[in-house]
């Protein structure tokens, strides 16, 4: 049985700024392949840091000091999606939702308010939830309007008949490079979005992933790493990893005997790497909760050993303190 990352927030006290309006849908760009199946929306620009190519970077000078707090040394990949064998209603992992033009929208409450983005969100009946409608846990919603490709997320998210409440909500454009303001929690511990860093099956059976993937540690340090906004923890050690550290599949890791679909995760891995994203259970990492995925591809990713990554050194992909383009 997979367990769920158990998310971990501490506000700012930021006083929320005005949401822009909604930007009109945008083309998509060259460069990147990593489309929402059933739109044309982009997960954003090719230029983005969750599809930066950090084959090149150096090791950061305290990936030992990170791999051993996260227990590297006897752990391996746990894979937080796939087929949940009559656990739960739905499969594991974090659906995603793509709503029409026109879909309504709705005011939702959140406990995060002041770090919380206040516009309508166009959350329905038929919005997926985390685990499905009676769940416990992170009970993360990830929507997507397929008309003007904006992303929503939510986390503890409930309807009740007196309305949507939340833990906190976060919009982005599909097409920008934004950030969310610095110290801003999301649905995510990082203030991070969710959706670029989740392994998704359509991806994946295609045979191409070409971006970051999303994932957890238990114990974190109280600071954050560049693009991430926002940390949630209360240990100042640089000894734990920081949020949005980046780990990388080491080159020298032979793939060659895994099976053609893990090869495709390992290679994104070794190219674009990890994000760490949240608190929760040690090296889980995060994808679409899918029926599609195969039990041999989960089964095999489950044998990577923690051992074989590297955090890298990611400053040099800054171009600006409040954009999300890298270098």
């Amino acid at each position: 049985m997979k367990a769920s990352a158990t998310t971990t927030r501490a506000s700012s006290g930021v006083t929320h700024a005005a949401t822009p309006p909604a930007p009109k849908a945008p083309p998509v760009k060259a460069g990147t392949s990593d489309v929402i199946a059933g739109t044309h929306c982009q997960i954003f620009p090719a230029d983005n840091y969750w599809h930066a190519d950090i084959r090149g970077l150096p090791v950061n000078a305290h990936s030992a000091q990170w791999l051993a707090a996260m227990g590297a040394g006897t752990r391996k990949l746990h894979p937080d999606f796939g087929p949940s064998d009559g656990a739960q209603p739905v499969p594991y992992g974090i659906p995603i939702t793509v709503v029409p033009a026109g879909h309504p929208r709705v005011t939702v409450a959140f406990d995060y308010d002041d770090e919380s983005d206040h516009l309508g969100y166009p959350l329905g009946a038929d919005t997926a939830i985390e685990g499905g409608p009676n769940a416990d846990g992170d009970r993360h919603a990830i929507v997507v309007t397929a008309d003007t490709c904006e992303l929503f997320e939510t986390f503890d998210t409930h309807s009740a008949a007196t309305g949507w409440t939340a833990g906190s909500g976060a919009h982005w454009s599909l097409s920008s490079d934004a950030l969310r303001p610095n110290g801003w929690t999301s649905a995510d511990a990082a203030g991070l979005p969710i959706l670029p860093g989740l392994l998704r099956w359509d991806e994946v059976a295609t045979g191409h992933v070409d971006h970051a993937i999303r994932f957890t540690t238990n114990l974190t340090d109280a600071s954050h790493l560049w693009p991430a906004r926002h940390d949630a923890s209360s240990h100042h050690d640089p000894t734990l990893p920081p949020m949005g550290a980046r780990f990388r599949l080491k080159a020298s890791f032979d793939i060659s005997h895994y099976n053609a679909q893990t090869q495709v995760v390992l290679r994104a891995m070794q190219t674009y790497g990890l994000v760490l994203a949240d608190n929760g259970s040690p090296w889980y990492f995060q994808g679409s909760a899918d029926t599609g995925w195969p039990d041999a591809l989960i089964s095999q990713l489950k044998t990577i050993p923690a051992s074989a990554f590297e955090a890298v050194d990611t400053s040099s992909l800054e171009v600006s303190a409040n954009s999300g383009a890298a270098r």
